[in-house]
């Protein structure tokens, strides 16, 4: 069809050289589709490149350490997928010999791994052919052909999936899934694309119809929930801080914090104080607390925005299980408390 021969000759000329895309070995392909899962390219890459330095099998992620493979992540969020990366590896290494399961329905079965990465992994190393279907796709082919459905269904995918096939040409599935992807990611963007330079400018059932912007459509919309939160930030007569590891499910399981305060609305200064004495420090002389910042950082999840603070909290004593800074440092944080540690 002429869609996949002028989508292919277009990716042929533009695409992007990814380290992820010189290979079949589906090591690489999974690590990389597993970061790149919420997250750009241009972000990802380190990543990607530290961890294959660290990592450069899976027997090496199997044998490492789930606080170093969450330190690496550190930055990256949803850090459900390092885990999950973390145990698959695990489950690989010991279970299938190192050797990865060569098709889709065999790839669905390993943890972490949904429609779209088995897709991935199972057309671009083995080159089966089962189409991807991600937010790239789901944007191209609903333009292109001025499909309404709204993608926030469950049935969106299986119809986009079912195009996707019949457009596919079943000699190499894996250079379309590439192509279709990169040309979302690149050419028909979320907003404001350049149809002026966009090789379906002529077929484009969207653009005929000036309908660029209402497509794909997604009635869906997530309900964010608030949170507030006041980081104790210790420091004893020598210097040592406490900090504690997220031990219970939501998120940031199993990174570090310090000791934490969550309130249902912004604290001000006395109500905090108080349960800082009240809660953590009955038996220590506190000698000062003082707010590290006047507003909140607020941090946004996809669910929740986290509305922060933190607080220094000098202590008379020294702390029993206290750490010094270049010890805390060496431990994996969310992003937010790495950033403040490392600019305080």
């Amino acid at each position: 069809m002429n869609f996949s021969n002028l989508l292919i000759k277009w990716y042929l000329q533009n695409k992007r050289d990814l380290p992820w895309r010189n290979t079949t070995n589906p090591y690489p392909i999974w690590l990389s589709e597993i970061m790149l899962q919420q997250t750009r390219v241009a972000q990802g890459m380190p990543y990607f490149l530290s961890f294959t330095t660290a990592f450069p099998t899976v027997f090496d992620l199997a044998n490492a350490d789930e606080e170093q493979v969450l330190k690496l992540w550190q930055g990256l969020g949803y850090y459900s997928r390092a885990r999950n990366l973390h145990k698959t590896a695990q489950y690989i290494a010991t279970e299938l010999a190192g050797v990865f399961p060569d098709n889709y329905t065999d790839l669905l079965q390993l943890k972490g791994i949904g429609d779209y990465t088995a897709a991935a992994i199972a057309s671009f190393s083995y080159n089966e052919c089962v189409p991807v279907v991600d937010g790239n796709v789901f944007r191209v082919l609903s333009r292109y052909f001025d499909i309404e459905t709204d993608i926030a269904q469950a049935s969106a995918k299986r119809e986009f999936a079912a195009l996707a096939f019949d457009l596919m040409p079943k000699d190499n599935p894996a250079i379309f899934n590439q192509a279709i992807m990169e040309f979302g990611a690149l050419q028909c963007v979320p907003k404001s694309p350049n149809c002026g330079i966009c090789v379906f400018n002529e077929s484009c059932a969207a653009l005929q119809k000036k309908k660029i912007d209402q497509l794909p459509v997604k009635t869906k919309k997530l309900k964010v929930r608030n949170r507030f939160f006041n980081y104790l930030v210790v420091a004893d007569e020598k210097e040592q801080t406490i900090i504690q590891k997220r031990v219970d499910k939501g998120i940031w399981h199993n990174l570090y914090e310090f000791p934490l305060i969550e309130t249902e609305k912004e604290e001000d200064f006395e109500t905090i104080s108080a349960r800082i004495q009240d809660a953590f420090f009955k038996n220590n002389t506190i000698l000062t607390i003082g707010a590290c910042h006047e507003k909140s950082i607020i941090h946004k999840l996809s669910h929740q925005h986290l509305h922060i603070k933190f607080w220094k909290v000098q202590l008379l004593e020294t702390i029993e299980n206290g750490i010094d800074l270049e010890t805390l440092k060496t431990f994996p944080f969310p992003i937010v408390i790495h950033n403040f540690i490392e600019t305080n």
